[in-house]
């Protein structure tokens, strides 16, 4: 009894547009929760130096200039990103001419 998945017909190419837009929707989840835990390593890392029942001033700072840089520049991407989707479908039409 061969798979019913073992079809020629590639999976993306068979799936409807909601069901795309659904793995792309987690798949971009996937990689902001490891960009997060990457994060974290890297603070941590970087602003603790002997961790223990409480944070002291210079890691406290440390940890929340880390995150703000970390915002600021997801944001920054964000933004620049959208701008890029923003500027594909003029682009494209523009080739169809």
């Amino acid at each position: 009894m061969e798979a019913s998945w073992s079809s020629p017909v590639s999976p993306v190419d068979a799936a409807d547009p909601q069901l795309q837009r659904f793995v792309e929707v987690e798949t971009q989840k996937q990689r902001v929760q490891l960009l997060v835990h990457h994060m974290t390593e890297l603070c941590w890392e970087k602003c603790m130096d002997k961790p223990g029942p409480k944070l002291d001033g210079r890691a406290e700072v440390c940890l929340v200039n880390c995150v703000e840089r970390f915002i600021d520049t997801s944001q920054f991407i964000l933004n620049r990103l959208e701008q890029i989707q923003k500027a594909r479908p003029l682009f494209s039409e523009s080739l169809s001419d």
